[in-house]
C-alpha cells in the first residue's frame, strides 16, 4: 500500500474517458493537471501549511481546469445552469464547512472553507451561500464562465437519454456524461488529516438536486483515523453514509484502511449498483488507498519528497 508522510492524495472523478477514446494529448493534459494539483498541495505542506491548506489548494487547481466536473468544467442542470457543491473537513476536531447550489463562485472549495472558519454554521446553500461569499470578499463570477463546450454537449446527450443518472453506472456509450467530482485528502506534519470534495453534479440534474459531495459523512469525512473523499452516484453514497462508513469500520471493526474502503465500495455500494463509484482515503499513518468499482478514476499522490504519481485507469 502507498504510504506518504506530510503528503496529499487526490481524485478527479470516476467519469473517465473510455480508454479507446483517450488520445495521448488528452491523457497528457489530465495527467499534467493532476500533477499540478498535487504539487499545489505539496507546496502548501512544505511551506508549513496544514492539511486543510493542502486539500483546499489541491482541489482549487482542479476546479480551475475545464477537464474536471467541478468549478470551471462543471455540468449543467436541466435549465442549463451550473450549480456547484463542495465540502471540507478537518479530522483533529471534526470541524467542517459545506456549500451547495452556488452559481457564481469560482472556487467552491474556498467558500466551503470560509464557512468552516468564519461562520457559526456548517452548511450554507444557494443564495445564502452566495451572499456569504460576497461578505467574505469573494467576487461574483458570471455563470456562463463555467460553461464549456464539452459539458454543453453532455447536457444535450443527457436530455436525449431522458434522465440524469450517471452514464457510467447505466452502461451507456458515453461513460463520462454527468459523472465526476474532484477531491483530496492530506496529512500534515502534526499528523492531522483533512478531506475536501467539490463537484458540478450530474448533467441535466433536476434544479435543486444536491448529491453527496457537500454532505459530511456521505461524500467527505475526516477524523483521527482517516480522511475520505468520494466520487460516483451520489444518491447511493448518501444512503449509505459512505465516507463515514470507512471511519466506522476502522473504529468499530478494527479493520485496515484498504479493508474498510473495499467493504464500502465493493460490498455495500457495489452490491446495490455495480460501477457506482470510488473514493480516495488516507489513514493516520499516511497510508493511501484508491478504491473504485469503475473502469477508471483520475487520481494521484505526492509524498514529502515531492515524488508524484498519477493514474487514470484500473491498471495504472
Amino acid at each position: 500500500m502507498i504510504r506518504v508522510k506530510n503528503g496529499v492524495a487526490i481524485h478527479g472523478g470516476v467519469g473517465t474517458i473510455p480508454a479507446d477514446d483517450m488520445t495521448a494529448d488528452m491523457a497528457a493534459a489530465y495527467r499534467e493537471t493532476l500533477r499540478q494539483s498535487l504539487l499545489a498541495g505539496h507546496a502548501a505542506l512544505q511551506g508549513g501549511g496544514s492539511s486543510v491548506d493542502a486539500v483546499a489548494e489541491a482541489v482549487a487547481v482542479m476546479e480551475d481546469s475545464p477537464l474536471f466536473n467541478a468549478g470551471r468544467g462543471s455540468n449543467l442542470d436541466e435549465h442549463g445552469v451550473v450549480t456547484m457543491d463542495a465540502s471540507i473537513m478537518r479530522g483533529s476536531d471534526l470541524d467542517a464547512g459545506a456549500i451547495a447550489g452556488v452559481t457564481d463562485v469560482r472556487n467552491p472549495i474556498t467558500l466551503a472553507r470560509l464557512v468552516m472558519e468564519r461562520s457559526p454554521h456548517l452548511f450554507l446553500i444557494g443564495g445564502g451561500a452566495e451572499a456569504f461569499a460576497r461578505a467574505q470578499g469573494i467576487p461574483s463570477t458570471e455563470n456562463s464562465w463555467f460553461h464549456t463546450e464539452r459539458r454543453i454537449a453532455e447536457l444535450h446527450r443527457a436530455r436525449e437519454r431522458g434522465g440524469a443518472r450517471p452514464a457510467e453506472v447505466l452502461g451507456d456509450v458515453n461513460p463520462i456524461d454527468q459523472a465526476g467530482t474532484v477531491g483530496a485528502v492530506a496529512i500534515d506534519a502534526s499528523g492531522t488529516l483533512a478531506a475536501a470534495t467539490s463537484t458540478g453534479g450530474m448533467a441535466n440534474k433536476t434544479a435543486g438536486r444536491v448529491g453527496d459531495s457537500p454532505i459530511i459523512g456521505a461524500g467527505t469525512y475526516a477524523s483521527d483515523l482517516c480522511a475520505v473523499s468520494c466520487t460516483g452516484w451520489g444518491e447511493y453514497f448518501i444512503r449509505n453514509a459512505a465516507a463515514f462508513d470507512v471511519h466506522a469500520r476502522m473504529r468499530h471493526a478494527g479493520v485496515s484502511l484498504d479493508a474498510a474502503t473495499h467493504g464500502v465500495i465493493f460490498e455495500t455500494l457495489g452490491a446495490q449498483v455495480p460501477r457506482s463509484g470510488g473514493m480516495v482515503a488516507m489513514d493516520a499513518h499516511g497510508h493511501v488507498d484508491f478504491c473504485f468499482n469503475t473502469p477508471g478514476m483520475y487520481r494521484g499522490w505526492v509524498n514529502e519528497h515531492g515524488t508524484v504519481s498519477v493514474g487514470i485507469y484500473a491498471g495504472d
